[in-house]
């Protein structure tokens, strides 16, 4: 009997190799192809887990037409450039957030929690003793949300504000691009963030 034979596959513990037929795979989804599709390929922004079957050859080719940012306008996709360096989730100074609010701010040389001032010293002398700040305001998520949306700091004032506002509707409306309706929704995420604003502060 040869070794490579599938009847001595029977009797050994564990075969040399898979030799039973597998079943055909899908056909490529690519229009008039034919050909096994073995490679997936995303189908777009907005639909991150749906997949086109394709080809080698056409997933090569889908993959280098490929754009995931098509149809946004250039701040869109600075802006989420930006946010993909945090996962997209919201950011804030260190001391601002929820711990941060509940306890004491310390001026810039003394911003660690420091309570038996081990880090006071540097160079062989100690730090003068900083006297501790107020509490800083705490902050709703939706304010820093709508900040954000404008392009604002946490301690941006009304006239800061209103400022923005009234530049980032001149840059997105569509009378201002020649009739371009593309960044509508940019827009609207402007008007509805400064309109809590000025509910919230400024009503």
């Amino acid at each position: 009997m040869k070794f490579d034979s599938p009847l001595f596959d029977r009797i050994r513990v564990k075969p040399g190799a898979d030799r039973r037929v597998r079943a055909e795979g899908p056909t490529c989804e690519w229009a008039g192809c034919d050909e096994h599709a073995n490679h997936r390929a995303p189908k777009g922004r907005l639909r991150e887990r749906e997949y086109w079957q394709f080809c080698i050859n056409h997933v090569r080719e889908y993959n280098n037409s490929y754009n995931y940012f098509a149809g946004m306008t250039d701040d869109a996709v600075t802006r989420y450039q930006r946010d993909a360096i945090t996962g997209h989730r919201p950011t804030w100074k260190m001391g601002v957030g929820k711990r941060g609010a509940e306890s004491h701010t310390h001026t810039e040389h003394d911003r660690a929690n420091d309570p038996f001032g081990m880090f006071r010293e540097v160079g062989g002398k100690r730090r003068p003793n900083f006297e501790r700040a107020e509490p800083t305001r705490s902050v709703r998520n939706a304010e820093r949300k709508a900040l954000t949306a404008l392009g604002l700091e946490l301690d941006a004032t009304a006239a800061d504000i209103k400022a923005k506002f009234k530049l980032l509707v001149k840059r997105h409306h569509p009378d201002a691009n020649g009739g371009d309706r593309a960044s509508e929704d940019v827009l609207r995420e402007i008007i509805q963030a400064y309109k809590y604003l000025k509910s919230v502060q400024f009503g």
